[in-house]
């Protein structure tokens, strides 16, 4: 089966011409030529079908032939809001990684125990757009930079909050310990069990010395909720991944 070629084009409704990144790829890289055929998706949920008309050094013109919408393959907004790694390779294979499985929002947080207070999100914007295209989606996700812990928590979230962290709940509370506290959950429920299809939701996934005990508490009393990733200790991309795969499947339709 002939390979069909995806390009970003968020304005293909209105502005018939490839942006001029896309369209490099296209012409000097494919090789394509006018009256080739191509697909281009505007990250907002549409797919269209068009034949270029000219192709230059620099410059890639098409006509539209078809326009349809694709539904996203789950109900409501999921964003994953996660404190970035030293490493910004693990940062960008989350991205990829997550876009491919399907989300909305990609926020980064700026955390007492973060390795990395700066994220240069033009790479990751480009890695979102990507992946998009490689997994053939119509939606991009909105990518945000960095904001501090404290400001992001208290911001309105219309949907289901939860903080993701390795404490017990005993630590966070103060309470004596309970033996179920003392597994490796810490005695927090399931983010799959906690997850209501039926509504947006948000989940933060801390560095890799976690949140603070002064910041799950924050979150706490600005409505967040506890919850465990599973009983194994993860890296904080694996954990973010995580978290987007068990919104994805609460929400799959």
């Amino acid at each position: 089966m002939k390979e069909i070629h995806v390009f970003y084009a968020p304005e293909a409704g209105e502005v018939q011409e490839l942006p001029a990144e896309e369209a490099a790829h296209c012409v000097r890289v494919l090789r394509l030529q006018p009256g080739d055929e191509i697909r281009l998706t505007d990250g907002k949920g549409t797919f269209y079908r068009a034949e270029i008309t000219t192709a230059t050094g620099k410059r890639c013109l098409f006509r539209v032939l078809e326009a349809w919408s694709q539904g996203k393959e789950w109900r409501g907004c999921l964003h994953l809001a996660v404190a970035p790694t030293k490493n910004m390779d693990r940062m960008e294979w989350l991205a990829e990684k997550a876009t491919e499985i399907g989300f909305d929002e990609l926020s980064f947080l700026d955390c007492r125990f973060s390795e990395r207070k700066v994220v240069k999100t033009e790479r990751i914007e480009k890695i979102l757009v990507s992946a998009m295209k490689q997994s053939h989606k119509a939606f991009k996700p909105q990518l945000n930079g960095m904001e501090d812990f404290k400001r992001f928590v208290s911001r309105p979230f219309a949907g289901q909050k939860f903080i993701a962290h390795c404490y017990d709940e005993a630590d966070v509370s103060g309470a004596e310990k309970r033996e179920e506290d003392k597994a490796m959950d810490g005695g927090k429920p399931f983010l799959l069990d906690e997850l209501e299809a039926d509504r947006d939701a948000l989940v933060m996934v801390g560095p890799e010395g976690d949140f603070s005990v002064e910041e799950v508490r924050l979150a706490l009393a600005n409505g967040f909720r506890s919850v465990s990733l599973g009983r194994s200790r993860l890296r904080t991309e694996t954990a973010a991944l995580v978290a987007v795969h068990l919104m994805h499947i609460r929400h799959a339709k």
